[in-house]
């Protein structure tokens, strides 16, 4: 199982009327928390686009909210993921406080495209093999 933490402090301009932390920013976070994922083993979302020609759309985005987070915390994001990818690859995310209380819990599905044709492809090789490590005891 891939597992990766990193934190993000909560923005003025993230904030709403309450000084709650949008909703809407909780998708935003999600994202950083996969592409730092991706990037702790070793690749990197512009690298899997400009070189290897493979976009990863989001294919479903579940969310559920705890309590809220506000300006200026620094929150954990804890991503996981749990299986190896094939025609997909799921992560899932919390987020903390800095009480380490549970905020905000969720999944995020992304397929595999070819940039060329616009085709739905199989997980690229190149990305099992970094990924393999992390599943040798499964």
């Amino acid at each position: 199982m891939l597992n990766h933490e990193t934190t993000i402090r909560v923005r003025y301009g993230e904030t709403d009327q309450m000084g709650y932390l949008y909703y809407g920013a909780y998708a935003l976070y999600y994202e950083v928390g996969r592409a730092e994922a991706i990037r702790s083993i070793g690749l990197t979302y512009k690298d899997m686009e400009l070189t290897y020609g493979i976009f990863m759309p989001v294919m479903s985005f579940q969310i559920r909210f705890v309590r809220p987070a506000f300006y200026d915390e620094e929150l954990t994001v804890k991503t996981q993921m749990r299986h190896l990818p094939t025609r997909t690859m799921t992560f899932y995310h919390e987020i903390f406080n800095e009480q380490h209380k549970l905020l905000n819990g969720g999944s995020v599905r992304l397929g595999f495209v070819e940039a060329a044709s616009r085709r739905s492809v199989d997980a690229p090789g190149y990305l099992l093999e970094k990924l393999k490590p992390f599943f040798a005891h499964v």
